[in-house]
C-alpha cells in the first residue's frame, strides 16, 4: 500500500516531453479539425459539447452537497463564527 511520496511516471510532464508530442501531432491537426467538423455537421453530441466547451469554457458547476439524502441546515456564519442552529447556554 503506498504511503504517498514520488512514484514513477506521476507528475506534470517535461516541458520537453510536451513540445515532442506537439510536434508529433502538429501533422494531423488539418484531420483532426476535419473529423470534428464531420462530427459536428451529423450532430454528434460529444462534438458540439467539445466544440462550445472548447470556444466559450465550461460552465459553472453546481454542487448540491447533502448529508444523510438531506440538505445541511448548520450553517455557520462565517462573520462570527456562530453556528445560528446552535442553543447557547
Amino acid at each position: 500500500m503506498a504511503l504517498g511520496g514520488a512514484r514513477e511516471g506521476s507528475g506534470r510532464k517535461s516541458k520537453a516531453e510536451e513540445q515532442n508530442l506537439i510536434e508529433k501531432l502538429s501533422p494531423l491537426e488539418d484531420l483532426a479539425f476535419t473529423a470534428l467538423t464531420s462530427a459536428i455537421k451529423e450532430g454528434k453530441d460529444w462534438a458540439v459539447k467539445m466544440y462550445f466547451e472548447y470556444m466559450y469554457g465550461k460552465p459553472k458547476q453546481q454542487t448540491d452537497i447533502t448529508s444523510m439524502g438531506e440538505k445541511i441546515q448548520n450553517v455557520i456564519n462565517l462573520g462570527t463564527g456562530i453556528n445560528p442552529n446552535e442553543t447557547i447556554n
